[in-house]
């Protein structure tokens, strides 16, 4: 079948040959293999495939491949200019160490890269040996470097080497040059690939072979640094799984005054049926060497001198055997004084505290980097490390330079059962175990939470706060970032960021939200010392947030709407709760003269409101917005949102400023004027009462009351005073009681009189100065019809309720001593008055 198929090939390039024009040959080239050096060099297509092809001239018939055995001589050439791009030469020898004696040594390049053609050249040196023997492959200068999947060396030249455990071959690895592998042991079977590029010149293999004894292992991969530095090494098969129940060590040689530390990259365990797969560390100078790990616990850091890693497989579940495979990196580096120093933090009494020191997001460089550990107990140690909630923990740092890391601290305060906690409040406050740490606090988050639709929550700061906008920002070391959370997508709410030195003096929320403390300057520290919030439970409320300003007579004050970048949510209002001093007058401007506002279903309002006269002025927000208006009290501001249009969202920016109150001269004098008018005109009334009642007291005269409970005849003379009442003034009265007049109205069915109604006092709960003003409806309603007088409704009066009445009631404590007999009213004629 090779005769036929070599044949077939050949038929082919003829055919080829006799269709095209011949193409220019590159020189003749003769490879010559010694007989009994176990040497088979073959050429053969590369991996890539070009337009044009190009063939191989042996004894004048055109191929694609040649193979040339230990022993044999061959002479051609290429029907093409370039070779390299079209065909690979693998250089193939096996040493045979089980029957006969193995080459120990430097291992020579057969043959010499000079007698090859220029092609991208592979070396394979296959080792056989006995199990019980084990084989060291040491490289020397320059050391070897491992590279994952998908990586490639700079220089093109790469070392592949690869082991066998019974009829199975495993890959060691893929390493490129000047790393820090010096040396790698293996038993039974070594194969050793080194790839060189065509256009590189190297004419030495760079490693020797030397006889051990059993390893009984895998593998052992010798790692040696001279100073500081690292290196990334893998297990066998990596990516593939590690083999089953096998064990690699990997052997670290560091100098006695650097520190090692061991970080996991990646790993995956597998689903184990006996055994349980670790990780085993033999550390100079521990007491319980070996020291054992899980492959997800934290690994040993800040070492000192040699130490070997140890990485153990278990019998797999051959149903679901799953993968252990582990990439780490090793970390060599000059001590540091912090790392002779231990910081206790305290969390054993902070609520819900965790705090995480974790490196700052940097670019990646090709140069060494010292790393930068944070070390648990001085031993357990990773570039990053969470504290935990109630406990104490001891850290020290092993790094170069602590501005490479930061922390980032959480910390929930939570109110589920608003009965216990309605009004209780909260500092929040950076715990000082934190603050005395070295490294520079990034984020202090705090979550508060209360019961939906029960409480809400009220901020209130040790010092007025100013919002950050582009028109004023916040140039302090540190700000606080707010932002409400909803429990419907889409709707939650970020304030913005704060900082000290405003005019914000509380800021109130519907609902949970978060409070990040972010600095931005280790000179925070000062600053925020002096600058407090303090979290209060109120009653619940329906406003998604609630601004209580009061500007500064100095400066203007910005305010914008919240979701800035993205728009108020549909359906959201929010409102600012403006102070004016008494002589002080605030002038209201909106930066943008329209908001761009367009509504998909409802109406967008904006309300502003006098909290002392309860004036109103509403306006539309999708249209224009109002001119600068000028308030002499405080004042409401309410923005009310529509459902918008996408892109069409609603972003408010306006701006408060204060400027003294003054009164013009004609007004100050026409005041003064009718001031004096009014004093002299008040003068005079009171000179002309009290003459005129001096003139009345002169005169005596008596006036009469008429009272219908007294009997005007006299007992026992019924025939005296027979005047008619036509004739006589009797029925002439100076004063008539209301109760003559409008009697018969507080009588009752039974004749008897009505009691005056009695009522307790009850507070007002309309709208008040402290309570934002009601939005109007988003949607529109049709006016409410006014009744007509003649249209009234059974038991209503026509009068008008501005007109006043008043009903004397007639005193029960009297009642004895007036006759019955007569009736109010009486046909009798009264006696006339007496003087």
């Amino acid at each position: 079948m090779a005769v036929r198929g070599g044949a077939a090939l050949a038929l082919l390039g003829a055919l080829m040959l006799g269709a095209a024009p011949p193409p220019r040959r590159a020189e003749a080239s003769e490879i010559a293999l010694p007989p009994g050096s176990g040497i088979t060099v073959t050429i053969k297509p590369g991996t890539a495939m070009l337009a044009r092809p190009c063939y191989i001239l042996f004894s004048k018939t055109p191929t694609i491949m040649l193979s040339i055995k230990s022993g044999e001589k061959k002479t051609f050439s290429f029907m093409c200019q370039n070779p390299e791009s079209h065909f690979v030469i693998e250089i193939h020898k096996n040493i045979d160490c089980m029957s006969g004696r193995c080459p120990f040594g430097e291992v020579q390049l057969q043959p010499p890269t000079s007698a090859l053609p220029t092609l991208n050249r592979t070396f394979i040196w296959d080792i056989q040996a006995h199990k019980s023997i084990g084989l060291e492959l040491q490289f020397s200068m320059p050391r070897l470097r491992q590279i994952g999947p998908g990586e490639s060396c700079p220089d093109g030249v790469t070392h592949s080497i690869s082991g066998r455990i019974s009829a199975a071959m495993v890959k060691i690895g893929t390493f490129c040059s000047n790393g820090t592998v010096s040396r790698i042991k293996m038993q039974e079977r070594v194969k050793m690939a080194l790839h060189l590029p065509w256009f590189h010149d190297r004419n030495v293999s760079g490693f020797s072979i030397a006889n051990r004894s059993s390893i009984k292992r895998l593998c052992i991969i010798e790692s040696v640094f001279e100073g500081e530095g690292s290196a990334t090494l893998m297990s066998a098969n990596y990516p593939d799984g590690f083999p089953e129940d096998e064990l690699m060590t990997w052997q670290f040689v560091i100098p006695p005054h650097l520190r090692a530390s061991v970080s996991f990259l990646h790993f995956n365990v597998s689903n184990c049926e006996k055994k349980e797969e670790r990780v085993e560390y033999y550390i100079p100078g521990s007491t319980t060497n070996p020291e054992v790990f899980k492959l997800a616990d934290k690994q040993p850091g800040n070492m000192a001198g040699n130490f070997n890693l140890s990485l153990q497989g278990c019998d797999q579940d051959a149903q679901n055997p799953g993968i252990l495979r582990l990439k780490f990196q090793v970390l060599v580096q000059h001590p540091q004084n912090e790392s002779y120093i231990t910081y206790m933090v305290d969390l054993s009494n902070e609520r819900a505290t965790s705090v995480t020191i974790e490196p700052r997001p940097v670019k990646l460089s090709r140069k060494f980097v010292p790393g930068c550990f944070v070390c648990l107990e001085s031993r357990a140690c990773s570039t990053n490390l969470t504290l935990t909630p109630g406990s104490k923990h001891k850290i020290s740092f092993l790094c170069d330079d602590l501005t490479r890391l930061w922390m980032n601290a959480k910390q929930t305060i939570s109110c589920m059962d608003h009965r216990s906690c309605h009004r209780k409040s909260y500092f929040l406050e950076v715990p000082r175990d934190i603050l005395q740490l070295p490294v520079q606090l990034h984020d202090f988050s705090w979550k508060l939470l209360v019961p939906k639709d029960k409480l809400s929550l009220a901020l209130v700061p040790s010092e007025k706060l100013q919002q950050d906008t582009r028109e004023r920002i916040c140039n302090t070391s540190f700000s606080y970032l707010m932002a409400s959370s909803s429990s419907s997508p889409g709707q939650d709410l970020y304030f913005g960021y704060f900082c000290s030195g405003g005019s914000i003096e509380q800021i109130q929320v519907k609902q949970n939200m978060s409070v990040t403390l972010r600095t931005f300057s280790p000179s925070f520290q000062q600053e925020v010392s002096k600058q407090g919030l303090k979290v209060s439970f109120i009653p619940h409320f329906k406003e998604e947030g609630v601004f209580t300003v009061t500007p500064d007579t100095k400066s203007k004050v910005y305010l914008r709407t919240p979701n800035w970048e993205r728009g108020l949510p549909s359906l959201n209002s929010v409102s600012w709760n403006i102070s004016v001093p008494n002589d002080q007058v605030a002038c209201l401007t909106f930066v943008k003269d329209q908001t761009g506002l367009v509504c998909q279903t409802g109406r967008a309002f904006m309300i502003i409101q006098d909290q002392r006269t309860q004036a109103e002025e509403v306006f539309t927000l999708e249209e224009m917005l109002p001119k600068p208006s000028f308030h002499h009290h405080n004042f409401w501001v309410n923005v009310s949102n529509c459902s918008p249009v996408s892109g069409k969202q609603l972003n408010l920016l306006f701006q408060v400023s204060l400027t003294p109150r003054t009164i013009d001269l004609p007004v100050l004098l026409i005041a003064v004027v009718g001031g004096g008018a009014f004093l002299l005109l008040a003068l005079g009334l009171i000179i002309f009462f009290v003459k005129k009642k001096k003139k009345k007291k002169n005169k005596g005269l008596a006036v009469g009351i008429y009272n219908g409970n007294v009997n005007t005849q006299l007992p026992m003379q019924p025939k005296k005073l027979r005047k008619v009442r036509k004739d006589s003034e009797s029925h002439v009265y100076a004063d008539i009681d209301d109760t003559i007049v409008y009697g018969h109205l507080l009588l009752d069915s039974n004749g008897s009189f009505v009691q005056p109604e009695v009522d307790t006092y009850r507070p007002f709960q309309g709208p008040r100065g402290d309570c934002p003003p009601s939005p109007p409806p988003t949607r529109s309603r049709t006016p409410t019809a006014k009744l007509n007088t003649e249209e009234l409704p059974p038991g209503s009066s026509a009068e008008s309720e501005s007109e006043p009445y008043t009903f004397s009631h007639p005193n029960k404590g009297n009642e004895s001593n007036r006759d019955t007999d007569i009736p109010l009213l009486d046909a009798h004629e009264p006696a006339e008055s007496v003087e």
